[in-house]
């Protein structure tokens, strides 16, 4: 366009605050292509570059990629089709904060527990964190089958209560990578079963334990199975007769009746 300023790339690069290297990529990738000096074949930029970059540096900030951007680059009705645009965009970054505020929620708990315990096993810190990672679509899961007051509950509990519970899960987890095999009567089984259900229960008051058990059973054993764990199938099959057995002995839990209401 007659009339424009026209810019060395090394004056471009300063006077936009824009690398060198990265002028060059997008002028490989048809982005933002200057022209070329005819004598020197040099690059040569001008004020409706600038404009153009303009947009290149504004859409990237609101999270285009460099792809998405190209299209809409060439897009002649640019400002119209933005609004639309925009709103997509504004979904996918509400997305994605929500997934960053998630993520660093479990490296704060995942942070303060590695400092409490030490050191911790591999598949019992990532069934943990994977635990973490999927409490949205636990929460959806008991809101759609748990009572109300069971809901209430657990959107209720405090961060010091959610790092506690993380302390009950890792303990009860080395504690069985250790004692499993032996028999679920063995005395030393039954005191970790015992350690376990009292550390657990001090969180639930009688009547969220109460609620607990209107659950449908087979429903509630279908979505823990989709659960990280961090447990062998033959590990969680001798934990469970291991838990049957305690609770049997402790009158609150009857095996036979269990069976004949699969």
């Amino acid at each position: 366009m007659p009339g424009q300023n026209k810019y060395s790339i090394g004056e471009f690069s300063k006077k936009t605050n824009t690398s060198i290297r990265t002028l060059h990529f997008y002028d490989e990738i048809g982005l933002l292509k200057p022209t070329k000096n005819p004598n020197s074949g040099h690059r040569l930029y001008d004020d409706e570059d600038l404009l153009k970059l303009q947009k290149i540096v504004s859409l990237k900030f609101l999270g285009y990629s460099l792809e998405q951007i190209k299209e809409m680059m060439v897009e002649p009705s640019f400002g119209l089709n933005l609004k639309d645009s925009l709103q997509v965009q504004k979904e996918e970054l509400e997305k994605k904060k929500e997934q960053i505020e998630t993520a660093l929620k479990a490296i704060h708990r995942t942070i303060s527990l590695l400092e409490d315990e030490g050191e911790v096993d591999g598949a019992i810190l990532a069934s943990l964190i994977n635990s973490m990672q999927t409490e949205k679509e636990q929460r959806a899961w008991l809101t759609e089958h748990a009572s109300k007051e069971v809901v209430e509950w657990l959107d209720n509990m405090s961060e010091e209560e959610m790092a506690e519970l993380d302390k009950v899960f890792i303990h009860l987890s080395k504690k069985v990578k250790e004692l499993a095999g032996k028999p679920p009567h063995d005395p030393e089984v039954q005191e970790m079963v015992d350690q376990y259900m009292k550390a657990t229960l001090q969180f639930f008051d009688k009547e969220i334990i109460n609620s607990f058990t209107f659950i449908d059973h087979a429903k509630a054993e279908d979505f823990a199975k989709k659960l990280p764990s961090p447990f062998t199938t033959e590990e969680e099959e001798w934990l469970n007769q291991a838990m049957e057995f305690y609770m049997a002995k402790n009158d609150m839990y009857d095996p036979h009746v269990a069976k004949e209401k699969e």
